[in-house]
């Protein structure tokens, strides 16, 4: 049978990958990369400098392919979500099957955590439910952005005895749900910073968390939006892409 691991790699730092996730780098045989292109060749490197770093016997084989890009102008999100799922399924379907023999062990390293807004998982899932191919599946945990930015930040995620709701930008201008004054945000593409921002709010954000180009601002949310929005666009026309996450806290309201 083969086998396949999904082993979260943490939030970009090397150190923070796990004795765990080190175990598992050293039972697979062949790896798979998804290039998402020469902008975002640092994700891949880093990749490389794991895989170098902690796996003893170097016979191990590297498969890079081209990974489907979403289309970000699809006006329905979740189809648009889904049509990308499924390309993603075709391609992890034929690397299980032509590049991992019976008996090898494959593994698919995930930035942060598996579990965490990343596809890795349901791709996975819907291949299995094709029932076109037989293969077992692990998944090792990894440290997320979500714990790097309270981490650098030295925050506690929750105030004592409170909820924190871990959303993203998009779902942002919803507001947030009654009782809930904490919130951690993914996958914002800038459109969810001002959406609390005529209330009493504190934000701790953090991009490329772990790496050396990691920034932090932190203080009044709208005292540092703007300084946010300028360090966004700037990272963007530099690297032409930016990863960050961010904290909201408000005040209760009485």
């Amino acid at each position: 049978m083969k086998t396949v691991l999904l082993i979260g790699i943490g939030a970009g730092n090397p150190d923070y990958v796990t004795m765990q996730a080190v175990k598992a780098l050293n039972e697979a045989d062949v790896f798979f990369f998804l290039d998402k292109g020469q902008e975002k060749e640092n994700l891949i490197n880093l990749r490389r400098t794991i895989c170098e770093r902690f796996i003893e016997d170097k016979t191990y084989r590297i498969v890079e392919v081209p990974g489907p890009v979403r289309d970000a102008e699809a006006r329905d999100y979740k189809a648009g979500v889904h049509a990308w799922h499924r390309d993603k399924a075709k391609i992890f379907s034929d690397l299980i099957a032509n590049e991992l023999a019976d008996g090898e062990v494959g593994a698919f390293l995930v930035w942060g955590d598996p579990s965490l807004y990343d596809s890795t998982v349901r791709v996975i899932e819907h291949i299995i439910a094709e029932g076109t191919l037989a293969f077992e599946y692990k998944i090792i945990p990894g440290i997320t952005s979500v714990q790097a930015l309270a981490a650098e930040h030295k925050i506690a995620l929750n105030p004592i005895g409170e909820p924190v709701h871990i959303t993203t930008g998009r779902r942002l201008n919803e507001g947030l749900p009654d009782g809930v004054d904490t919130a951690v945000v993914m996958l914002d593409n800038g459109s969810g910073l001002r959406a609390l921002i005529d209330e009493d709010v504190d934000i701790f954000w953090g991009a490329y968390l772990g790496t050396p180009d990691q920034m932090l601002i932190s203080g009044k949310l709208k005292e540092c939006v703007e300084a946010i929005e300028e360090a966004r666009a700037e990272e963007r026309k530099r690297k032409g892409w930016i990863m960050d996450t961010y904290l909201l806290r408000r005040k209760p309201r009485a």
